[in-house]
């Protein structure tokens, strides 16, 4: 058991979209707040869309690339959240990590205050 298993990472052109996945293994993701970082070479994690609980009304939010480029959505039936990214520019490579917080609250916060993680994709952005 994982607690979350991303996939959906690969090698894509400047301009090109990705579909990342975000399941949940052994835990129900509409009860917990999920997060989606993106840690590009050399730099430190830094959330970019975030959901609540699924019962949480609040918007999902972005932050920095994530705004505009990056849709955060939820698949209760599967289990998954999705991050759907569009017009990827080679700074959005690195590896892209999703996380769990039981508080099940709105908005994006430090990684310290999630409570599972997965172990990432790898998206690269490159001509």
């Amino acid at each position: 058991q994982r607690d979350l298993v991303e996939s959906g990472g690969g090698l894509v052109q400047p301009g090109g979209s990705l579909l990342l996945s975000c399941k949940g293994d052994g835990r129900a993701l509409d009860f917990y707040g999920i997060a989606w970082f993106h840690q590009a070479p050399g730099k430190a994690r830094e959330a970019v869309a975030c959901i609540g609980q699924r019962s949480n009304d609040s918007p999902a939010t972005y932050t920095g690339a994530g705004q505009g480029r990056f849709t955060i959505s939820r698949d209760s039936a599967k289990n998954t959240v999705f991050l759907h990214m569009n017009n990827l520019k080679v700074e959005d490579s690195g590896i892209y990590t999703c996380a769990g917080d039981r508080k099940g609250e709105s908005g994006c916060h430090a990684d310290l205050w999630y409570d599972f993680w997965g172990q990432g994709t790898q998206v690269t952005v490159s001509s």
